[in-house]
């Protein structure tokens, strides 16, 4: 039996007689000495994927083939493990084992054969694809308990939930490993070199769930690499939990990568946080469920606002900087909105088939309307009118002008000076009552689970992995994987259609602001001939 493992962006086959134990001038790594060292699927043997600095390699399923069979076409995205570069480290038996709570669990450790797929939806004859590594706990460990020294650092703006992912990654450490050695990095990156810590036990976290913002306070950018690095060697920490977004898990990589590169024993794991839900692979992003639920009420003061004067307009801004799924899921739950404005599709305002002409005859149907719009929408077209250059802020991120107010006012000129007509317009932005709350019971449940799978893959010797569900399982991802693209709303998708049917919005497709590079001409031309009516 052979073993293929594929390179991404490669099509050459690696020689895998260079895995064995490198010489001491080699930089070649060779498979770690993993209590899961090998997958076995159908009698096929696969290496776990292995990390070398910014390449990923992928165990793919071709190995103990006949000539007349076909590679089924599993793909194993594995996340990289401490052995790798450290392979005489040696193992512990899980203290989990002696738990009471954990007593009555039948499986109470993941399998080296458990896997998640990415895709599950599937035809005979297809290839099984990408999979990731199961989270939960292992058979062995690869640190003490007494001898763990773990720190949270959390990153970003806010988003409900940080406190319970910080709660629990501090209770999962302490209940179920017993360690007691927890330090709290305050304000960001830059407080691994410029802030005080903070111990932190149980006791000192046990309400914090009930807060919003975060307990260890926040920072956008500050982030160096080296002096990161520098800071949590000196400390002699071995494990480090980073909470943030797309540039917050960015960070964290090149921290592992350094790591590696020292040839540390330290453990760095990810849990993703956005409340725009623009994390890619994972389901979604804890406190998106708490964000949608109360966008309701902001949407539901709007339309009590417009429904009670004549030709009543409510504009409500809600968060979605790249992607719009808060706006479209609160439009959805909600059903009092007639219409929806997201980043991933650009409307326009005048002519045929425009926002005004949806407007006027809304308010001709009803006398009244509610639109959602995300904070990202319409900003090319809203910096072209305004002549405004593009500035960003600390963590990279282009700095949005105001579309809600710009879209008020452009609302209010029209109509009072081109229509003629009298128009009462509301504005509702509750972006920072959202950010700002705690988390609802969903997200509570949720961030409990990120927080105690990170700590059980950090515990068991992985490292440079994020954590989150991947239909519904809980897995372990390659942080490269769930940074190298933004997930936003898939305008041919069955749910933005369900939105349009929800709306009866026009799809803005056609006329000067048609929505170019999204969809090819043949569905352009079938939405162009149908009316939607229903669900």
């Amino acid at each position: 039996m052979e073993a293929s493992i594929s390179f991404l962006g490669s099509t050459t086959k690696p020689n895998l007689s260079s895995l064995s134990r490198p010489s001491s001038s080699s930089n070649v790594l060779h498979p770690p000495r993993l209590p899961v060292p090998a997958l076995s699927l159908k009698k096929v043997s696969l290496f776990p994927r292995i990390s070398h600095r910014n390449r990923l390699i992928r165990a793919q399923c071709s190995a103990g083939l006949r000539p007349d069979e076909e590679d089924d076409g599993f793909v194993l995205e594995d996340v990289p493990h401490l052995t790798t570069f450290l392979p005489d480290l040696p193992s512990y038996p899980n203290p989990l084992k002696e738990s009471q709570a954990y007593a009555i669990v039948k499986r109470t450790f993941v399998s080296s054969e458990d896997v998640v797929a990415q895709n599950i939806v599937v035809q005979k004859g297809s290839k099984r694809g990408v999979h990731f590594r199961r989270a939960g706990p292992r058979e062995r460990v690869y640190f003490k308990s007494d001898e763990v020294k773990a720190c949270i650092v959390t990153c970003g703006g806010l988003c409900p939930g940080i406190n319970t992912v910080i709660r629990e990654i501090v209770c999962g450490l302490n209940n179920m490993y017993g360690v007691s050695n927890i330090l709290g990095i305050q304000g960001g990156y830059k407080g691994f070199y410029s802030k005080n810590t903070m111990s932190l036990t149980p006791k000192v976290v046990n309400d914090i769930h009930k807060r919003g913002g975060t307990f260890l306070q926040t920072s956008r950018g500050g982030h160096d690499t080296a002096k990161i690095v520098d800071n949590i060697q000196d400390r002699g920490i071995n494990q480090v939990y980073i909470i943030g977004g797309d540039g917050t898990q960015k960070g964290a990589e090149k921290i592992y990568q350094e790591v590696e590169r020292r040839g540390l024993q330290v453990a760095v794991s990810g849990i993703p946080k956005t409340i725009d839900n623009d994390i890619a692979v994972i389901d979604k992003s804890f406190g998106f469920d708490t964000a949608v639920e109360e966008a309701q009420r902001a949407i539901n003061a709007a339309h009590v606002e417009v429904e009670s004067v004549e030709n009543g307009v409510g504009i409500v801004k809600l968060m979605g900087r790249y992607s719009g799924f808060i706006a479209m899921i609160a439009t959805l739950a909600n059903r009092d909105v007639d219409c929806c404005l997201i980043p991933e599709s650009p409307f326009f305002l005048e002519g045929k088939g425009g926002l005004f002409e949806f407007i006027e005859q809304r308010l001709k149907e009803n006398s009244h309307m509610v639109i959602v719009i995300a904070e990202g929408a319409g900003q090319d077209y809203l910096a072209q009118s305004m002549r405004a250059s593009e500035t960003k802020d600390a963590s990279g991120n282009r700095l949005l002008l105001d579309v809600g107010l710009w879209l008020t006012q452009q609302i209010k000129d029209h109509f009072t000076n081109v229509r003629k007509m009298t128009i009462n317009m509301k504005y509702i932005d509750p972006t920072y009552m959202i950010r700002a709350i705690p988390s609802n019971a969903s997200d509570n449940v949720y961030c409990t689970l990120l927080a105690q799978s990170a700590v059980h893959g950090a515990m068991a010797g992985y490292s440079g992995f994020t954590v989150g569900p991947v239909n519904s399982r809980h897995a372990y991802i390659p942080i490269s994987r769930v940074t190298e693209v933004t997930n936003t709303v898939n305008l041919t998708d069955r749910m933005w259609a369900r939105l349009l049917a929800s709306t009866n919005q026009p799809s803005f497709l056609t006329g000067e602001g048609a929505l170019q590079n999204v969809i090819d001409m043949e569905t352009q031309e079938k939405i162009d001939n149908m009316k939607i009516s229903s669900i």
